[in-house]
């Protein structure tokens, strides 16, 4: 496929043909002019325009590699990339519409990659003729058009950040209460301004280097009318360290290591096309799993890495792992069946159809005995993609998530996966994400059970190691490491108290794992929302809440393990009412994140009682995810909840009944019996018979 050539001088040639464009090269051009004896090229260039790019691409006029099943533009950008006809190629108007989306998440990606250079270029780029970066006309970087701070200044300043709180707003519309005589400054749409200086340096009174440079500033708020009068400025010891506060948090954001994880396929593998031959039917549900259940798969991950999960996991497996390849396709089939609500036989033999081909493939594999990354792969595919779809009321036969991981514990001891990460004399320069996958499941998995995790030494290892800690759960699922290894500990201190131990030895490991977790919040901070200043999501402010949730719903875990526990003690409700503070900082809806703190809403909410603020917190978090929050282990952890409630409230409703017909003096023995019998989650799903992973 061809295109035509920037056209630097404006001129737009028109051609009265479709497919062939005619136009004179920049070399004809250079050649006319270089002299009246030179004799000008009439030669011309015939350019054939494609007919098999795909549409995102022909949309926006660009040259597709025509990448399967996406192109290297459309993944690079983030767009979606489709090769059949969409629906909107025929009407202009959604044509339009669907242009314009494009162009606002180009804008994005492009505003967010400036941002990002600005805080390199600031630090290092030493002090030159410009107090301005340079744009494209001096410098290589087409995208770069921010404002540096001034090289003499002290400190810089962001234009493309807009104040908050008292801050000084100059661009805010100033409103008059007639009441107070307040001013009141009401949020508008943002815009952006820019600005282009050109200078010359003469050099006695030679010209000889001329810049030219654009600045760009953008704001979330209108400019004020002519005439308006504008807030005075707070104290200049106050405006100083504000400033200097904010430049100091914006430099100390830790930059996501985007290479962080060995995804363990061919390096060669995740860029290239990838090409998979299906039916129609098979085709379609491909299709569905990578645009709709794709993306929603690793959420905390997708946010840091913008889709190298897709590229350097997924999409390399589908084309190379047949397991893996049946696995999606199973798990696409039971997403369009939940989330489209059709209930036909076609549909439900294509889940069962591809869940037994699966299962098929990974016992054959395991058989052979060899080549165990594909098979870890499909292994854990079968696990956690379940966590996504389905609803709980799916009757469909299903092996129980645990017996898979006895396949998947085997396969990681084959491929020693637990030794590489211990192995402090050889650190790894890229964890295995499969070991970190395992791990996540492995933890909270076991708090499923009432058992200790299958790996649970080399959790403690890594907890007690200084400088080799990490495996990388903060990086995949947002909660520091070390949080998740006590949660390891207390759920291995909960399989010895199953087993007999004495209440004194349990409340010694009780406190001393208690001070544990204190230790994991010294220099934490105070929690804020997980926002920059320009209003783009913080990963590392995200991830501090996200640990926060979970340290909170770890020391009720513990607490509930002391006996004589009961949920309205006074201790339980705080911790209660202080984890739903923390989750009141966590982005909701759809595109939140409230999904990934299935297990934090389940140790929390289970210990709510009747009247507590969590409860209506909850219930107005799952308003806000609408049908999704019906599915995947946030529906079955909803269901779950509203089952422990509802028992919970029935003990209740009995003492109060037995307590208006007994006498004063057996009031404290029933109120004694209510503590001793409240519902627990487990005994729950044993008695329904429910066998979740509620991660």
């Amino acid at each position: 496929m061809s295109t035509r050539p920037p056209n630097h001088h404006g001129d737009i040639t028109k051609t009265s043909s479709v497919n062939m464009t005619t136009m004179t090269t920049t070399k004809t051009k250079a050649a006319a002019k270089a002299g009246p004896n030179a004799a000008p090229k009439q030669k011309t260039q015939m350019h054939r325009r494609s007919r098999t790019g795909c549409y995102t691409c022909r949309l926006r006029r660009k040259k597709c590699d025509e990448g399967s099943p996406m192109c290297t533009a459309c993944k690079h950008l983030g767009l979606c990339c489709e090769y059949k006809r969409p629906m909107w190629w025929s009407n202009n108007d959604a044509r339009r519409k669907h242009k314009d989306d494009i162009k606002m998440i180009i804008k994005r990606k492009k505003l967010s990659e400036k941002s990002s250079h600005t805080i390199q270029t600031s630090i290092n780029t030493p002090p030159g003729l410009s107090h301005s970066l340079p744009t494209s006309a001096t410098f290589s970087d087409p995208l770069d058009r921010n404002r540096s701070a001034s090289i003499d200044s002290h400190f810089g300043f962001n234009f493309n950040s807009p104040q908050h709180g008292q801050d000084f707003t100059p661009f805010a519309t100033p409103q008059i209460n007639l009441n107070g005589g307040e001013f009141i400054f009401p949020p508008f749409s943002p815009y952006e301004i820019d600005m282009k200086t050109e200078r010359q340096i003469f050099i006695n009174d030679v010209p000889t280097l001329r810049e030219s440079t654009v600045s760009t500033f953008s704001t979330y708020q209108t400019p004020p009318p002519p005439g308006t009068i504008l807030p005075s400025f707070p104290l200049e010891g106050e405006w100083t360290e504000q400033v200097f506060s904010e430049r100091r948090e914006s430099l100390a954001e830790e930059t996501f290591n985007a290479n962080f994880f060995d995804f363990a396929c061919d390096p060669a593998m995740a860029s290239s096309q990838v090409a998979i031959e299906l039916d129609e039917g098979d085709q379609k549900l491909l299709d569905h799993f990578v645009q709709h259940v794709l993306p929603t798969i690793f959420p905390i991950l997708e946010s840091n890495q913008h889709g190298s999960i897709s590229s350097e996991l997924v999409l390399p497996s589908l084309a190379n792992n047949k397991g893996y390849l049946h696995c999606c396709l199973s798990i696409a089939a039971q997403h369009f069946k939940s989330t489209t609500g059709i209930q036909s036989e076609e549909i439900d033999n294509d889940i069962m159809r591809h869940r037994y081909a699966t299962i098929t493939w990974l016992c054959e594999a395991l058989n052979r005995d060899e080549n165990h990354q594909p098979i870890l792969d499909a292994t854990l595919g079968l696990i956690f993609f379940q966590c996504i779809v389905g609803r709980p009321d799916d009757t469909l036969p299903d092996i129980p998530w645990h017996q898979h991981f006895q396949a998947v514990v085997s396969l990681v001891q084959k491929l020693d996966l637990a030794g590489l990460v211990s192995d402090i004399t050889k650190p790894l320069a890229h964890t295995p994400f499969n070991m970190t996958l395992t791990s996540w499941i492995d933890i909270l998995g076991a708090t499923m059970l009432g058992s200790s995790p299958l790996f649970a030494h080399t959790y403690r290892n890594k907890h007690l190691s200084i400088n080799n800690h990490s495996l990388g759960l903060r990086e995949l699922m947002g909660c520091e490491d070390r949080v998740m290894y006590l949660i390891s500990e207390i759920a291995c201190l909960e399989s010895l108290k199953n087993q007999g131990m004495d209440d004194i030895t349990l409340c010694q490991h009780v406190r001393g794992l208690g001070d544990e977790i204190s230790n994991t919040e010294i220099n934490e901070g105070t929690l804020v929302e997980p926002y920059n200043a320009n209003g783009t999501l913080s990963p590392k402010q995200l991830s501090k809440n996200i640990t926060a949730a979970f340290r909170l719903a770890a020391r009720i875990y513990l607490c509930s393990l002391v006996p004589g526990f009961y949920p309205a003690q006074p201790s339980c409700m705080g911790l209660v009412e202080k984890l739903t503070a923390v989750l009141q900082l966590i982005p909701s809806g759809v595109n939140g994140y409230d999904r990934s703190l299935t297990w934090v809403y389940l140790i929390g909410g289970s210990v709510s009682v009747p009247g507590s603020s969590f409860r209506d917190f909850f219930e107005n978090r799952v308003a806000q995810l609408g049908d999704v929050a019906n599915s995947g282990s946030f529906g079955r952890m909803t269901v779950l909840l509203r089952e422990v409630w509802l028992q919970y409230e029935a003990i209740l409703a009995a003492a109060e009944a037995a307590a208006g017909t007994s006498s004063s003096s057996e009031a404290p023995q029933q109120q004694q019996q209510v503590n001793a019998h409240y519902v627990r989650w487990r005994e729950v799903m044993q008695i329904k018979g429910w066998d979740y992973l509620l991660i």
